[in-house]
């Protein structure tokens, strides 16, 4: 089987109503949408002629959906839209049967439907809308940006995908290069300060721009970026500001402001003062926030000394100019008028120094400080002494002319400085006030006797030698000569016949043995006053005593031993092995004395005195038990005193004043106890035992609280007697507070009898 037309046959048959043929068993057919089905192409086998008795069949892609066959024919249609944007070709495979056992006449035959494109789709910018910048003041031909369209179409058939790119809307401002679609500037000198965006209409057509071809349109949104083309202009030429001269140092005094059409960094300035602050006295910084020139103070004002000031202040572009390559700048003048304020007093210092003697005087005066009003007034001033800075009032002033006197004696060892602060108020005016410090020196005077440097103490060897050293001593003095110290010593007794000091012209002696008879048993210790003088006007001297301890020493000189005992000690018993002993005496002592503690109380009963009451022990139960029924919870026998039965015991927490004889105990059964009759017997007891507690004391049961049956426990807040009260209440409770109800009602009818 063969299709039918082809070109071996020296022909090209048209069959339906668009182009078809078919060349190297291959159907060429242009893209359709349809409806109608459209003739594709015919297939012939030699067996068809005139034989009814084949058919033609279809297998492959798209076979029975997209194509079909008649089976008498073999012709082949296209039943549903062909794009080739989705699928470009087919291959399919066609055979011949036999109609009535389906049996196959001849092999298969494949071959290929392609889709011919045809110019269905039109140019797309899939990136659109378009944004690009370009700075202010371009150059024609500077790119802008670039724009990309897409054409579904096949580019290699024909100039259906063929785009050409033009500009509908942005001219004469921007064009774009018909081929590459790139956007160029076209006008020179487009400024944004003028006009700061552009929108631009880009078209894509197809079939390289001939008439028929489709075409799709973008926008693209130019903006024009700043550039620094434009000069900081001051809002006026001159400013005029009027300022206290009280004004804080760093304070702001005024405001001025440059504009400047730009934007961003290229709009940033700074300003400076070229002129007119010869003294130094303003400086002016940018405020970041609104790009202001704030004024503000270096040094104070002085309406006295200048009553106005003429800057020129300068306002410059942080960037430099990108046309000119110099910065853009304005200027303007500032002119500044001093207002005059009341002002505190002045000191002619800010720190006074004065110095003073230790032995001064009360009432010397120390110095004086000076403080004047400097506004046209001139008022008086009174002067007073910050006393959080003399808390002991050391020192007094004279409110009138500042003179500074001594109120209390002076020490230059305690205090050597004294620092207070003086303030000068107006006197008509006492919120204007002003301070200055005041240091006063005191100076010293020899009223200190010079004295050992610390508490010596010597050892003297008794083997020495006459001569040896002893000791060396030095001393110290709490006065501050100019000259420095120079101390003088002396044996308070000149002819000591036992020691002498020799002076080490350092102002420090040596203690010296004048013989080597020293001996422990003869004497023990030697005092030795030494007289120390210094060479102040007048000179002071203090006697110091030194203590000489006489010790027993190695042939080297090391002391061994300074105690007299030391002799008296046996032969070869050292201090440490006496030490030893006494210890060991004094463990086996402890040892002994806690053996005889634990044997006495071993020996100690541990049972209760016949003599006791056994009711003194608290015999605790855990369990509640059943009631009345339940008699095998605990013993109650243990209610009862065995010893208190048949007699009476006194009790043993008071003194009775009263002799109570006690009545005799009714006995107990040999099997049980009665706890009615016990119990009775004992309330009786109580009650008219005067030697029992509480005595006249009153003991008070508080209220339960509101809502409860029983009501109060206290038989002192109720006005009915005893015998009033009825306990058959009690019954109704359950048969524990039954028993207890029959208790009482058996009391009442006692006291009743």
């Amino acid at each position: 089987m063969i299709p039918r037309n082809r070109p071996s046959e020296g022909q090209r048959i048209l069959s339906r109503a668009k182009r078809g043929w078919v060349w190297n068993q291959m159907f060429v057919l242009e893209e359709f949408s349809g409806p109608d089905p459209i003739l594709v192409g015919r297939l012939h086998t030699d067996l068809d002629v005139g034989n009814k008795n084949i058919k033609y069949v279809l297998a492959g892609e798209g076979a029975g959906t997209i194509f079909a066959i008649n089976e008498r024919t073999g012709d082949i249609h296209a039943m549903k839209r062909l794009d080739r944007e989705e699928k470009a070709e087919y291959t399919l495979t066609a055979q011949v049967i036999d109609r009535d056992s389906d049996q196959p006449l001849e092999p298969p035959s494949e071959f290929i439907i392609k889709v011919q494109d045809i110019n269905d789709n039109p140019p797309q910018f899939i990136e659109g809308p378009y944004k690009g910048s370009v700075p202010e003041m371009s150059q024609v031909g500077t790119s802008v940006t670039r724009v990309t369209a897409t054409d579904a179409d096949d580019p290699v058939y024909g100039n259906s995908a063929k785009l050409v790119y033009s500009i509908l809307e942005g001219q004469p401002y921007f064009s774009i290069d018909q081929t590459t679609a790139i956007i160029r500037v076209a006008l020179a000198g487009m400024d944004r300060e003028m006009r700061e965006e552009y929108l631009v209409v880009i078209q894509a057509k197809d079939m390289g721009g001939h008439m028929g071809g489709l075409s799709g349109t973008t926008t693209v949104t130019v903006t024009l970026t700043d550039i620094n083309d434009n000069p900081p202009k001051f809002t006026k030429g001159s400013y005029e500001f009027n300022i206290p001269e009280d004004l804080g140092i760093g304070k702001p005094g005024g405001r001025v402001k440059a504009n400047d059409r730009d934007i961003g960094e290229n709009a940033k300035s700074t300003y400076t003062i070229i002129g007119g602050d010869e003294r130094d006295v303003f400086e002016i910084v940018t405020d970041a926030q609104t790009q202001e020139g704030i004024l503000r103070l270096k040094k104070p004002l002085d309406f006295e000394s200048k009553h106005f000031y003429n800057l020129t202040v300068v306002a410059t572009n942080i960037r430099a100019d990108s046309i000119t390559g110099g910065p853009y700048m304005d200027q303007a003048t500032i002119k500044i008028v001093v207002e005059d304020s009341d002002e505190p007093p002045v000191f002619t210092k800010s720190t006074y120094l004065f110095d003073v003697h230790e032995n001064a005087a009360i009432n010397t005066v120390i110095g004086a400080v000076v403080a004047t009003d400097q506004d046209a007034p001139h008022s008086q001033v009174r002067y007073f002494i910050d006393r959080h800075t003399d808390l002991e009032r050391q020192f007094n002033i004279n409110v009138d002319d500042g003179k500074i006197t001594l109120a209390k004696p002076l020490d230059r060892e305690t205090d050597m400085w004294h620092n207070i602060t003086v303030t000068a108020t107006e006197i008509r005016n006492h919120s204007q006030i002003s301070r200055a410090i005041v240091a006063i020196k005191v100076l010293d005077i020899n009223d200190n006797a010079p004295e050992f440097a610390t508490e010596y103490e010597a050892f003297l060897c008794e083997n020495g030698k006459p001569g040896q050293v002893i000791q060396t001593i030095s001393a110290v003095d709490k006065d501050n000569p100019s000259q420095g110290h120079t101390f003088h010593y002396r044996l308070e007794v000149l002819n000591n016949p036992n020691f002498t000091i020799k002076n080490n012209l350092d102002n420090s002696i040596s203690v010296l043995a004048k013989h080597d008879s020293f001996r422990r048993q003869k004497q023990e210790t030697y005092l030795l006053p030494i007289v120390v003088t210094d060479d102040g006007e007048p000179p002071m001297s203090s006697t110091n005593t030194l203590t000489i301890r006489v010790c027993g020493c190695s042939r080297e000189g090391i002391v061994q031993s300074c105690n007299v005992e030391a002799f008296v000690l046996p032969i070869g018993l050292s201090m440490g092995a006496l030490i030893a002993i006494l210890a060991c005496i004094i463990l086996l002592l402890v040892i002994v004395v806690l053996f005889v503690t634990l044997r006495r109380h071993k020996n100690e009963p541990l049972i209760i005195k016949d003599d006791e009451d056994v009711r003194e022990n608290i015999i605790r139960y855990d369990d509640e038990g059943g009631g009345e029924e339940d008699t095998e919870a605990f013993d109650i026998a243990t209610l009862q005193n065995p010893d208190g039965i048949n007699g009476y015991l006194p009790r043993k927490d008071i003194k009775p004043d009263l002799q109570f004889m006690p009545r005799q105990g009714q006995h107990s059964g040999p099997n049980g106890v009665d706890v009615d009759e016990f119990i009775n017997v004992r309330l009786h007891e109580a009650d008219n035992d005067p030697t029992a507690p509480p005595y006249d004391s009153i003991q008070i049961y508080g209220y339960e609280g509101r809502g409860s049956i029983a009501g109060s426990l206290s038989s002192l807040e109720t006005a009915s007697s005893d015998s009033d009260q009825n306990y058959d209440y009690l019954r109704e409770w359950g048969p524990r507070f039954r028993r207890l109800g029959e208790l009482y009602s058996v009391g009442e009818s006692d006291k009743e009898t």
